[in-house]
């Protein structure tokens, strides 16, 4: 009787030290698949954050280098001076001024193609100075008149532009159109000063800030080409 307990006391130990067995070679088999796991994660952040430093660094040599050439340009358009002293302090100037600002310039790349938005600027130059010639013509008009029938008036709207860059080229444009002037810029509300109620119709309609938000693809004012411009884009990105 005795050797017989003593025969199951002896099988149940082995039993249950082969089922501890067991359940610690799972637990330890899962340790080693979270262990791997965990490993190939980080693995793939450190990766991950290696390509988008490495994206981030692209881009801002790109804008540095962008923002360095469009200021040169101007540098050597408005000082009409093409000694090598004068060039190369334009360049030091530029490189500065670039250095410091360039992410004002490209500040909003939603889609990811600054060849879009330059194309888009270059278009709307023209437009520009069709309005430029044309509120000319409007204001000397005006000025012309014997009883100058001007009514100067303050008025004031709330942009939709999301961006700072956005924001300053239409108050830039405002100011160049003779008859308006941009006084003030607060929390997205335009303050601006026009000649005759005209200008001030022409203004409140918004094309003007349409075009403007057209250049730099701002959310609020989606375009036909916007979604054909993206498209291509994210086509690009894909292959």
């Amino acid at each position: 009787m005795e050797v017989t307990l003593l025969l199951e006391a002896t099988e149940n130990a082995f039993r249950i030290m082969e089922d501890a067995r067991r359940h610690a070679m799972g637990l330890l088999d899962t340790a080693v698949q979270f262990t791997a796991e965990e490993t190939h994660y980080a693995d793939r952040k450190k990766y991950e954050a290696i390509f988008s430093g490495a994206q981030r660094k692209k881009a801002r040599f790109q804008n540095f280098i962008g923002t360095l050439m469009i200021l040169f340009a101007f540098w050597i358009l408005l000082s009409g001076r093409f000694d090598l002293f004068h060039l190369t302090l334009g360049a030091i100037c530029c490189a500065l001024v670039a250095l410091l600002f360039h992410d004002l310039l490209f500040a909003n790349v939603r889609v990811g193609d600054m060849r879009v938005v330059a194309a888009r600027f270059i278009g709307y130059i023209p437009w520009l100075i069709r309005q430029i010639v044309t509120a000319n013509l409007h204001v000397a008009a005006l000025a012309l008149r014997p009883k100058m029938p001007i009514s100067p008036q303050v008025i004031c709207y709330r942009t939709k532009l999301e961006t700072d860059i956005s924001c300053v080229t239409l108050a830039n444009s405002i100011t160049l159109t003779p008859g308006t002037i941009t006084m003030d810029i607060q929390d997205g509300v335009y303050y601006v000063h026009a000649l005759s109620r005209r200008v001030a119709d022409d203004l409140n309609a918004g094309e003007m800030e349409d075009r403007v938000a057209h250049i730099f693809m701002e959310a609020d004012h989606l375009y036909v080409q916007d979604v054909l411009d993206a498209a291509r884009i994210y086509k690009a990105l894909r292959m």
